[in-house]
């Protein structure tokens, strides 16, 4: 019985089970820290997930130990000695214990991803000088995930170690042989179809939009997946596809990607300041939640709050993407993000028009100011893309003095040389500024200890410094002599850490403020736009507002146009596309609409897509596709212009 190897075969059978049973483990964690995010409403709830999970653990755990699996197979003899065992333990556990971290890594990373780690990371990641730094800042932040993976990884060794292969030789080679030979070929069918997912020739290999097809709610979807899934089922993938689903007329009668606003042209030309405002989520504010009912709610932004009352602000407004450079591509050229980041694209180097190029062919003089490391978050690339003729960073700042010793310089010196930057240059110029401080690891210049209030959140503290921030950059403008004539944008490029359950919600992990304001009072940005809104509409408001009077390529629409034009609001949560149109939200999976939800129904928590039909959703579906369609077709064709 030795020349069959069922020794073998048995143990490493239970030392594939054992990974499973620690997926398991870390999925149950991975959804108790992030269980105000993601609902679950009872237990059988949740063993149905875990169940629905093991497709996408047995894909993850097979890449991971495809090598092992086959070392542990391959008839070399000394498969069962003491020194080859040894080895396979030392490689099981070099590569299972790198991957099982990176579940970990998500209990904390999802908080402000909104997403299962993706190698979308990774392109984030790389133009980041700081990345080993936050890293150990992170961990030494977060000791219990740790604690809770040196548990996990002590117990998977002891119960590893519970059973052995016995030493053996085999007696007969060629059935000894001609045996493995078969197992081998037995088990690589069987890993190729694990990873697969099914053994159809038909079907596609498994991916992250069917974690989808088994959840009542699409947050739910990130239980069902995991990490390693995630990251290896994105990694050297192109989502971009050409689709055809309606004709062009119907694109350009209903998705309007051209608009035209011929307002009289403004003498002299406005200078605008667009202030992107890092993770400056909606619910940190009063003046944007007014109308929420928030029970005790507490703001942190005294100066937003009262520079509101004198603007016209998008009280019910989204970002576009999940990240700061989706935040730049929405904000600046109105491109949102989707499953991919345009931005990390092999699309992304195009001519783009954009509120830069509208603005330097109006001859202004444009630039950008981020206090981080030249090039930090991809700004310096994109930039160039876009055609900004100055950028301004930690280099250009020359003061080392005031880095914050992790992501940039603190926000409230590099907001000073910001309008003193301005107060050198003639008008009519456009800036934009991206803030650095309202960030992880949630920190405030020693000399501002207890100066701000701190709420139950590590991120209200520092939304507070970069609040008092622009208070003091507006004392420094109003003396300057460009001020009076400047339209000032402020929005964040995305949402971070959540106190109220309100922004719990799916859709309103998105919400955002957005804030128009000016001096000069022929522009006349006051009151609240109360309709759904988006970073998307800030480029063609702008381009409105400065007179431009041609075409322009936008999905969004100007907020200040006399011009009724209906609202598509779009973002994706990485596994699905995301549309508000109407009285509906469509969740779409690049081929058809999965889930349609009542425009209230921010948490997704009620699918009607197989409960109630009328003419508007059967007019929302074409629309959803319609949009992508022309989407894919202008990102793929470089029609960008």
């Amino acid at each position: 019985m030795k020349e069959f190897r069922l020794q073998e075969i048995v143990v490493l059978l239970y030392r594939i089970f054992l990974a499973f049973f620690f997926y398991q483990i870390a999925r149950l964690l991975f959804w108790f820290f992030n269980k105000n995010l993601i609902p679950v409403d009872s237990f059988s709830e949740y063993l149905n997930l875990a169940y629905r999970g093991i497709a996408f653990d047995t894909t993850a755990i097979l890449y991971v130990n495809s090598l092992f699996i086959l070392l542990s197979l391959i008839p070399i003899i000394i498969n069962t000695k003491k020194t080859f065992q040894k080895f396979l333990f030392y490689l099981y556990f070099i590569t299972n214990g790198i991957s099982f971290g990176m579940n970990f890594g998500d209990f904390v990373y999802f908080k402000f991803s909104q997403a299962r780690l993706t190698t979308a990371a990774m392109n984030v990641a790389q133009h980041e000088s700081n990345i080993g730094k936050v890293f150990l800042v992170s961990i030494a932040e977060h000791p219990i995930v740790v604690i809770w993976f040196v548990i996990s990884m002590i117990l998977w060794v002891l119960f590893y170690k519970r059973v052995k292969v016995l030493p053996s030789k085999p007696e007969k080679l060629i059935p000894y042989f001609i045996s493995s030979i078969i197992t081998l070929c037995i088990t690589a069918l069987l890993v190729v179809g694990g990873i697969r997912g099914d053994f159809k020739h038909s079907t596609r290999p498994i991916n992250l939009v069917d974690a989808n097809r088994h959840v009542t709610k699409p947050a739910q979807a990130n239980v069902v997946l995991n990490s390693v899934f995630s990251f290896f089922r994105t990694m050297n993938t192109n989502n971009f596809q050409e689709v055809h689903f309606v004709e062009e007329s119907f694109i350009n009668e209903n998705i309007h990607p051209y608009k035209l606003y011929t307002r009289q042209l403004v003498e002299p030309k406005p200078n605008v300041v667009i202030i992107i405002l890092e993770s400056f989520s909606k619910e940190y504010s009063g003046a944007f939640n007014k109308n929420t009912a928030i029970k005790d709610f507490v703001s942190y932004t005294p100066f937003f709050d009262s520079l509101a009352t004198h603007s016209l602000i998008a009280t019910n407004a989204f970002a576009n993407g999940r990240q700061s450079i989706h935040g730049m591509s929405s904000i600046l050229a109105g491109i949102p993000t989707l499953k991919d980041a345009f931005t990390s694209s092999p699309f992304s180097n195009q001519k783009i028009q954009s509120i830069v190029s509208v603005s330097n062919e109006m001859g202004y003089d444009t630039s950008f100011f981020h206090g981080a490391p030249n090039g930090s978050m991809g700004f310096l690339g994109f930039g160039n893309i876009l055609g900004f003729k100055h950028y301004y960073g930690k280099t250009e700042y020359n003061n080392d003095d005031d880095f914050d010793g992790m992501w940039g310089i603190w926000d409230e010196p590099f907001f000073q040389y910001f309008a003193k930057t301005l107060n050198q240059k003639k008008s009519p110029f456009m800036a934009t500024l991206f803030s650095v401080s309202s960030h992880h690891p949630f920190k405030v210049p020693e000399k501002y200890q207890g100066k701000f209030k701190k709420g139950p959140l590590e991120m209200h503290e520092p939304i507070g410094y970069t609040d008092f921030a622009l208070k003091e950059f507006f004392k420094t403008a109003q003396k300057m002599p460009w001020f009076n004539n400047t339209i000032f944008v402020f929005v964040a490029d995305h949402t971070n850490q959540v106190a109220y359950r309100e922004y719990e919600k799916s859709m309103n992990r998105f919400a955002v403020p957005i804030l128009f304001y000016s001096p000069n009072p022929k522009y006349n940005l006051k009151g609240e736009v109360t309709e759904p809104a988006q970073q998307m509409d800030i480029y063609p408001t702008l381009v409105d507002l400065m007179g431009y009077n041609k075409k322009i390529r936008s999905w969004g629409r100007s907020l200040v146009s006399d011009k009724k034009e209906a609202y598509m609001i779009i973002n994706s949560d990485s596994i699905n596309e995301q549309f508000m149109i109407g009285n509906y939200i469509y969740l779409f999976n690049g081929k058809e609409v999965t889930g349609i939800y009542a425009i209230a129904d921010k948490g997704l928590e009620k699918n009607l897509i197989n409960k109630e039909k009328n003419p508007e959703i059967e007019k929302g579906i074409l629309l959803s596709k319609a949009w992508y369609q022309d989407y894919m077709n202008r990102v793929i064709n470089r029609k960008l212009n």
